[in-house]
């Protein structure tokens, strides 16, 4: 189950922060710097392209419950992508600190 997923994909992290570096293994999908979104409410999507083959990418080193919704909510939660609106205060500051 879950616990089994949980030590296989400590063992996959291991595997790909040896042989790559997992920051480098995950950034490629965004081809750089964070993509900034401006996106009008009920435009932000649950997943997307770059989404899709980082879930792809991560089933095929051995991760586990890592589909393209999974990897799409850590992409916005580590600031790879830029969902905040353009009226809300913080994407401007979460742009700023892309640029830096």
């Amino acid at each position: 189950g879950k616990i089994e997923a949980a030590v296989t994909g400590a063992r996959a992290f291991l595997a790909v922060e040896a042989a790559e570096g997992f920051a480098p293994f995950l950034w490629q999908f965004v081809d750089g710097p964070p993509i900034q979104n401006r996106r009008a409410p009920g435009e932000v999507p649950a997943e997307t392209a770059e989404s899709r083959a980082m879930a792809k990418a991560l089933s095929g080193r051995g991760f586990r419950f890592c589909g393209p919704v999974i990897a799409y909510a850590f992409m916005q939660a580590t600031g790879m992508v830029n969902d905040h609106l353009v009226t809300c205060p913080r994407h401007a500051e979460v742009r700023a600190l892309s640029a830096a």
